[in-house]
């Protein structure tokens, strides 16, 4: 059965290119960004890792830890991971899962049916540190993820789990947010700042942060 938004992150043991992991030990009260990439030593592949180590201390700054994976063996992760920071200018800086007998891809549905292969989809899956699953998103192989789009779901996360509020759409951190429709305008203005009432069920106010 596919997770679902919500569900519980599986948990497994996994060899990655820093050791062998407990994934809910390894995360422990983290947020996490569990992601697939279809294959070592492919160029879309290599662009994404570059820049995911780019942002580091981004995820970092959110409490996030980042964790990739494909299907091949260990010693190509290893092999592979010298052209990521030679082709990206940013090392390699967080772990990669060997998953050859493809356990975790099947754990976490990252194998596309009838895409011709084995390998895995490029999956992301964004987990909370009491490991609920809180986004799922799925690219076809030829598209190269955003990864900035990555940390704007996070920062959403973290700002909604915390005020009554949503983003809109292309929100991103510092912008206005707005008003949960379950609050009455009136608790609103006193909760937040410059409230803009653009329709009862519509009401803007500042980032509560």
């Amino acid at each position: 059965m596919s997770l679902r938004l919500g569900d519980e992150a599986p948990n497994f043991t996994a060899t990655t290119t820093d050791g062998d992991i407990d994934f809910h030990q390894w995360k422990e009260d983290s947020w996490a960004v569990l992601f697939s990439h279809p294959a070592d030593y492919t160029p879309v592949c290599t662009t994404e890792l570059g820049r995911t180590a780019a942002l580091k201390d981004g995820f970092a700054d959110r409490n996030t830890k980042v964790l990739a994976l494909s299907v091949d063996p260990i010693e190509d992760h290893h092999g592979w991971a010298p052209d990521i920071g030679e082709v990206t200018g940013t090392e390699l800086n967080f772990p990669i899962i060997a998953d050859p007998d493809r356990k975790v891809a099947e754990l976490y549905d990252m194998i596309h049916p009838g895409a011709g292969d084995t390998s895995t989809v490029r999956s992301v899956f964004v987990i909370d540190p009491v490991n609920s699953v809180r986004l799922i998103l799925t690219y076809p192989k030829s598209t190269g993820r955003n990864f900035d789009e990555v940390l704007r779901v996070i920062d959403s996360l973290q700002l909604t789990d915390h005020h009554q509020v949503a983003t809109p759409a292309d929100w991103v951190k510092g912008d206005r947010v707005i008003a949960s429709p379950a609050m009455s305008t009136e608790d609103a203005r006193e909760r937040f700042q410059n409230l803009e009432e653009v329709k009862p069920y519509l009401r803007y106010v500042d980032d509560p942060s």
